[in-house]
């Protein structure tokens, strides 16, 4: 029996709150139809990243992504949907037909977490994690800045590129054991070369008494892309990045907490209080 259009969005609802993002705050600040489809995204997103991750049991990720991208395909060329699809994608279709998501940003999402799931990624070039920022984050933001309602033009784009960007480079700093503990490390290798860090496995990396300056360098990265996000959403509907502008204070205090701790080790995860949590979002409610 296929579910309606309420079972779909209670799913989609179920599998956000199950993964305790930060994202949820923000999405809870949209209206109720667009907080739908925004549901309907993350859970997309969260999929994809969890077959990536190998948290999701499956012979072959590569294969299950690649599925994912027919999937994807048969959007974009409005085939019907067959029956026992997933339900995320029944979802998505909605999200496609209703609001004009690009289906093409939701395969680079497939294509990013595609990127891990090849293999660890251990210190990429510039090139390589700027085309991973783009298509884990920048892409996940210019499908959100659709059913934001944000508008054509340059300035969602730009808000979209800087602020994935900005949120992608605070989440590499603040998962850097986690990300190794996989065989993983995003800092690119011109920082690490800049501060003579040696990075043969991620864990000689965290290691290197040269790993605070470099991180230090990326943290400025991100500022610079938070403050570009900023210019870019004046020029937006002030209503329709009301959740963006959440979403970005969250990741921007983050920031300033590890900065203050610095990247030496011992690390310990960085998050947010309660009374943080709160006041951002007083704030965000109030702009």
């Amino acid at each position: 029996m296929t579910p309606d259009q309420k079972q779909i969005d209670a799913i989609m609802q179920s599998k956000v709150a199950a993964a305790n993002s930060s994202f949820t705050a923000g999405m809870k600040l949209l209206p109720p139809r667009q907080r739908a489809a925004m549901f309907a995204l993350y859970a997309f997103c969260r999929e994809v990243d969890d077959i990536a991750d190998g948290d999701i049991p499956t012979n072959d990720p590569m294969q299950a992504l690649e599925a994912w991208r027919g999937h994807l395909r048969g959007l974009a060329q409005n085939l019907p949907a067959e029956p026992g699809e997933p339900i995320i994608l029944t979802a998505l279709r909605g999200v496609v037909v209703d609001f004009g998501v690009a289906v093409q940003d939701l395969i680079a999402i497939v294509d990013g977490m595609a990127m891990d799931a090849a293999g660890p990624i251990l210190a990429p070039d510039r090139e390589t994690l700027e085309l991973y920022c783009d298509r884990v984050a920048s892409a996940v933001g210019r499908a959100s800045g659709v059913i934001f309602g944000a508008g054509n033009g340059q300035a969602p784009l730009q808000v979209a590129h800087h602020l994935g960007r900005a949120l992608q480079k605070t989440n590499i700093l603040r998962d850097l054991d986690e990300d190794a503990a996989r065989g993983r490390l995003y800092m690119p290798r011109d920082l690490l070369d800049a501060h003579q860090v040696t990075c043969a496995t991620p864990e000689q990396a965290l290691a290197h008494p040269g790993l605070d300056a470099a991180c230090r360098d990326l943290a400025q990265e991100a500022r610079d892309h938070f403050l570009a996000a900023d210019a870019a959403m004046r020029d937006c509907a002030p209503r329709s990045m009301r959740s963006a502008r959440l979403m970005g204070a969250y990741y921007r205090l983050i920031l300033k907490h590890m900065h203050k701790r610095g990247w030496n080790a011992p690390r310990v995860r960085v998050g947010l209080s309660r009374w943080d949590k709160l006041l951002l979002l007083v704030r965000a409610l109030l702009s």
